[in-house]
C-alpha cells in the first residue's frame, strides 16, 4: 500500500514534523471506526464460549455485510460517552468532571466498568474508582476495549493518547489495565502514517512504562511469533501457559489463574490475542479479526481492536466493498446521540482541537487542501504502578457539590 503522508525532511535545521491531509484523516479515521464495529460484530456469536481454547474454524461466523451495523455494543458505545465529555468540557477537561459523566452513563456495566461506576456513584472520585483498594477489576480488559477514541481522534499524536489514558482509564483500571488501553490507542495513531504491524506494536509499547507487566507480555508475544512465525497456535499456547496458567503472571485481582474452561478478562491475556491477530494476519483483515477471534475468551472485543487498528492503516476507500456496503450512517448508537456520521464529525472536530493543543498546526497546501502539520515527539508514558502493589489513594472522595452533579441510576 502507498503511503500517502509527506514526513518532513529531517536534515540539520529543518522542521521535524509529519503531515496528512485532512480528507486523508477523515478517510483512516472512518475506517477506525468500521474496524471496530466488524470485529465486535463478527466475533460476538463466539464471546466467551471458547475458554482457555481456540475456537474451532467451523464455528466461525459468515461474514455478511449487515453485520457492520453494530448499534448496541458496549464496547463502542462505552467510548462515545468519554468522546462526549471531550466535546462538552474539551480536552483539558478534569479527571473528576470524565467521572461525573461516566456516573450519570444509563447502559448496563459489567466487571471493571462497573465496579469503577458503582464507585463513582457511592462518591469515590477517581482515580480512586479504579483503584485497587476499592476496585477488584483493576486489570481487567475494559479501558483497553474502549480506548480506540484516543488514537482515533491523535493522528501521530501519542502523547494525547498517553494523557486520555490517564485521564479515563482511571476511572475503571489501574496499572497494566490503564497500560493495555494505552498501547492500543499508541497503535491507533500510529496507523495514520504506517502500515507495518511491528512498527505500529513498537509505537503502541512507547507509550507505556518499559518495566511494566503488560510491555514484557508485549515483548513476549513478538518473541513468539519469531520463533513460530507460521503458527499461530504454537504462540497461543505459549501465552497460555505464561499469561493464562502461571500464577505468577495472573495473580487473582477478578480473573486469577486457569486453564482449559477457566473464564479470563485479564488485560495481558486479552492483550496477547490482540497481538497474535495482528502478528499472523500479515495485513489481511478477514485473517487479523478470526485470529484474534479464534483465541478465545473476549472473543469479540480482541478482533474489534486488532481490526480497528489494521482498517486505520487502509482506510475508508480502499476497503473492500463488504464492510461497507451495507453500512447505515443514521441509527444513533445506543446510550448516545452519535449516528455514524456524527460519530465522524465529533472526531474530526476534536482532532483538530488535539492538533493545535500539542504544538501543530492546520495549514492549506497550494490547491486549498486542509493538512494536519504535526511535531513529531515521543510519548512520556505515565507512572510505573502495579495493581498488586498499588500506591495509597488517600481519601479519593467528591465533594457536595460534585456529587450533586451525579443523578442516582434508575
Amino acid at each position: 500500500m502507498a503511503l500517502l503522508i509527506v514526513v518532513a525532511a529531517s536534515t540539520a535545521g529543518a522542521e521535524q514534523v509529519r503531515r496528512i491531509a485532512v480528507d486523508e484523516y477523515v478517510d483512516k479515521m472512518q475506517a477506525g471506526w468500521l474496524g471496530q464495529m466488524a470485529g465486535v460484530g463478527w466475533g460476538f456469536p463466539t464471546e466467551f464460549q471458547s475458554l482457555g481454547k481456540i475456537v474451532p474454524e467451523d464455528d466461525v461466523p459468515e461474514w455478511t455485510p449487515d453485520t457492520i451495523n453494530q448499534f448496541d455494543q458496549d464496547d463502542l458505545y462505552v467510548e462515545m460517552t468519554f468522546l462526549r465529555t471531550l466535546e462538552l468540557h474539551g480536552l483539558d477537561c478534569s479527571i473528576r468532571q470524565a467521572g461525573i459523566d461516566f456516573a450519570n452513563s444509563r447502559y448496563r456495566l459489567w466487571h471493571a466498568n462497573e465496579a469503577g461506576r458503582d464507585n463513582l456513584r457511592r462518591g469515590i472520585a477517581p482515580p480512586g474508582s479504579g483503584h485497587p483498594r476499592f476496585n477488584g477489576h483493576a486489570d481487567d480488559i475494559d479501558y483497553q476495549i474502549e480506548a480506540d477514541y484516543s488514537g482515533l481522534i491523535a493522528p501521530g499524536m501519542p502523547q494525547v493518547v498517553v494523557d486520555l489514558g490517564d485521564k479515563f482509564g482511571r476511572l475503571m483500571n489501574y496499572g497494566d489495565g490503564v497500560y493495555g488501553g494505552q498501547f492500543v490507542g499508541g497503535m491507533y495513531a500510529e496507523a495514520f502514517f504506517e502500515t507495518d504491524v511491528h512498527r505500529l506494536i513498537d509505537a503502541g509499547l512507547r507509550c507505556v512504562p518499559p518495566q511494566s507487566g503488560y510491555a514484557e507480555m508485549v515483548r513476549d508475544v513478538v518473541a513468539w511469533h519469531r520463533q513460530n512465525p507460521r503458527d499461530w497456535q504454537a504462540t497461543w499456547r505459549e501465552v497460555e501457559a505464561k499469561y493464562h496458567s502461571d500464577p505468577r503472571h495472573s495473580r487473582k485481582l477478578c480473573s486469577g489463574h486457569g486453564g482449559e474452561g477457566h473464564f479470563s478478562i485479564d488485560v495481558k491475556l486479552n492483550g496477547a490475542y490482540i497481538l497474535i491477530g495482528m502478528l499472523y494476519g500479515e495485513g489481511d483483515l478477514d485473517q487479523t479479526m478470526v485470529i484474534a477471534m479464534r483465541c478465545g475468551q473476549d472473543s469479540d472485543c480482541n478482533p474489534s481492536n486488532a481490526g480497528g487498528i489494521l482498517f486505520t492503516t487502509v482506510g475508508r476507500k480502499a476497503l473492500p466493498e463488504r464492510f461497507a456496503s451495507a453500512l447505515d450512517t443514521e441509527t444513533p448508537f445506543s446510550h448516545t446521540a452519535y449516528s455514524f456520521d456524527g460519530l465522524v464529525e465529533a472526531s474530526l472536530a476534536l482532532a483538530r482541537q488535539a492538533v493545535v493543543a500539542q504544538g501543530g498546526r492546520i495549514e492549506r497546501d497550494a490547491q486549498g487542501d486542509e493538512q494536519f502539520v504535526l511535531p513529531i515527539t515521543a510519548p512520556r508514558p505515565s507512572k510505573l504502578v502495579s495493581s498488586y502493589s498499588p500506591e495509597p489513594i488517600g481519601h479519593p472522595y467528591f465533594t457536595k457539590e460534585e456529587m450533586a452533579q451525579i443523578s442516582p441510576a434508575e
